[in-house]
């Protein structure tokens, strides 16, 4: 990546994360607003107390005439905590709400880029953006950016306020409240890169310990289960580094922020006691005791915004290195709009009411890879019900693709794909079906839950399963591994096949449904195939000749052109 390319996609990320609050106004406003509020009537509170103790040490007045007073003050304390919680309740519903958006938008782009996309990533890599990642955001929303407005508001808003009383106190305020940013932000640019390093560190151990757990039966068939376990403990050990090295960045910014916070309100005290003293000279005689102590009751308050700001500071740094990955995930970051859909459909495919005359029909439809080089040129075809096509070409040329593009799952297509059905109706079985953990009853019931036991044997005797399943010791109940671990990769598919008869689709998409089984049960599939398909539309992408030659129509895929055979 260019250095160009690197300075414009983090000021892109920059500009994202200032404005994602932008998704939940108006809880965000109030949580920047409260520290405000709170700040205003911290001052009032200041005040009243600076003047309630001048007058019970100073003047002597006896504490009965002073409890108004004394209530005033504790009202503003309780008002002032009221605020307080309100706004840090304010700040986490806006957090949530944000999140859950984010998480939403961010799965609608998985959806979009579908499986193809999806499978070049590990499972770890993925659930790791959708959880950790977002979640990396809740110190930002919730801390920092209340902090953040507070910390450049507060300080001159009560530098402004103390002016009147004495300049010096003000000018003091002036001059050491910045040095605490500053400083903190030399601090900061180290704490953001060292986030960033921990972010990659997390994101590629949960990869790996995701990847290992997949394939830990052929990990123990091999007899290479040690030497993996070695190797996730190794990428442990480097998480526990990094996140040592965010702490310790962490904890001296607040020991630096500490120390400038410290010397900053003992400045103000040492020149109240001094003036006190007459030390100074004649002209820095005139502090009460009323502006002495409501000097050094706000000192304390000038800096404890750029406190919280110092001890969120690395939040925002997490925030950042977890966009960051983020972008670098997905290619894009999500749009900051809390009306995008769950899941975004294909833009060349539609789906329209039943018509009895064509099921399917693609008006200039063509397919691309993701570098945007051609697999399909343009065509335009149509298929009603009851006919049949064997979709046809060399390993790699493209059926793969072109089917699950017609279906949708992949962006990089042009033209038009008019389904005459519900998108339910539409029933695609890829050449390696997922098969995750569970009974092979559960397996089949997901696409019809209410089936009978007798449907699903009879589902299973069309795709040439049933023999197999029977000789299990636990038959339909009998448990099978994440993606299939227990089953060879032909039952498998079978089983896979076998949900196909336990739907009513009216367009059909198989790929390479017979490629495991030898001749004889390959007729028989086909023929329950064929028998099932009636009525039906069928496009079945295949490297058989003798399973070709029972369908109706041959397209051919080469060159990049659809040549279409045999029509009915």
């Amino acid at each position: 990546m260019s250095k160009t390319q690197s300075k414009a996609e983090a000021t892109a990320q920059t500009r994202w994360l200032s404005g994602v609050g932008r998704q939940a106004p108006v809880a965000m406003c109030w949580a920047v607003c409260a520290p405000l509020l709170e700040g205003v009537f911290l001052i009032i509170q200041a005040w009243f107390l600076a003047n309630t103790l001048d007058q019970a040490i100073r003047l002597s007045v006896p504490p009965a005439q002073l409890l108004d007073s004394m209530l005033i003050i504790a009202g503003l304390i309780m008002l002032r905590a009221g605020i307080n919680w309100s706004g840090e309740q304010a700040a986490s519903h806006a957090s949530e709400t944000i999140k859950q958006q984010i998480r939403r938008q961010l799965f609608a782009i998985l959806l979009a880029k579908g499986p193809a996309w999806s499978k070049q990533h590990p499972v770890g890599t993925l659930t790791v953006a959708l959880l950790d990642q977002v979640q990396a955001l809740d110190g930002y929303l919730q801390r920092y950016l209340p902090a953040l407005i507070a910390a450049v508001i507060m300080p001159l808003a009560i530098a402004v306020v103390v002016l009147p009383v004495d300049w010096i106190v003000a000018l003091l305020f002036v001059v050491s409240a910045p040095a605490i940013p500053f400083f903190m932000a030399l601090i900061g640019m180290r704490a953001e890169a060292a986030n960033q390093q921990h972010q990659q560190v997390l994101s590629r151990l949960s990869g790996v310990f995701s990847d290992r757990l997949r394939g830990l039966f052929t990990l123990s068939l091999l007899g290479r289960t040690e030497d993996e376990v070695e190797s996730v403990r190794s990428a442990s050990a480097g998480l526990s580094q990094t996140t040592m090295k965010v702490l310790r960045i962490a904890f001296l910014s607040s020991a630096v922020l500490e120390l400038f916070a410290a010397l900053g309100v003992a400045g103000v005290a040492v020149y109240i006691g001094l003036s006190y003293l007459g030390m100074l000279g004649s002209h820095f005689t005139g502090f009460t005791l009323q502006h002495g102590l409501f000097c050094l009751l706000l000192a304390p308050d000038v800096y404890n915004p750029l406190r919280k700001l110092a001890a969120s500071y690395h939040d925002r740094a997490t925030a950042k290195a977890a966009v960051n990955e983020l972008h670098q995930l997905y290619g894009q970051l999500p749009q900051l709009s809390s009306d995008l859909p769950l899941k975004e459909s294909s833009p060349i495919v539609h789906f329209y009411e039943p018509e009895q005359q064509r099921l399917v029909q693609a008006q200039r439809f063509a397919v691309y890879s993701p570098t945007r080089a051609s697999l399909v040129q343009a065509t335009d075809f149509e298929l009603g019900c009851d006919q049949h096509v064997a979709l046809m070409g060399a390993s790699g040329v493209g059926k793969t693709t072109f089917l699950e593009t017609l279906m949708g799952l992949r962006p990089h297509a042009a033209g038009q794909v008019h389904f005459s059905c519900a998108p339910s109706q539409v029933v695609l079985i890829g050449q390696q079906p997922f098969i995750g953990l569970g009974t092979i009853a559960e397996f089949l019931k997901l696409v019809q839950p209410e089936a009978t036991e007798a449907a699903l044997w009879s589902a299973l005797g069309q795709a040439q399963a049933a023999e197999f399943v029977r000789n299990l010791p636990l038959g339909l109940e009998t448990q099978l591994g994440n993606r299939g671990h227990g089953v060879s990769g032909g039952q498998a598919h079978r089983l896979a096949l076998a949900r196909l008869f336990l739907t009513d689709p009216a367009v059909i998409l198989l790929d390479e449904p017979t490629a495991h089984l030898d001749a004889h049960t390959r007729d028989l599939v086909i023929a329950a195939i064929l028998n099932f398909a009636k009525n039906r539309c069928l496009i079945l992408a295949t490297h058989d000749e003798a399973v070709a030659d029972q369908l109706q129509q041959q397209w051919v895929l080469q060159d990049q052109v659809l040549v279409q055979r045999g029509q009915a």
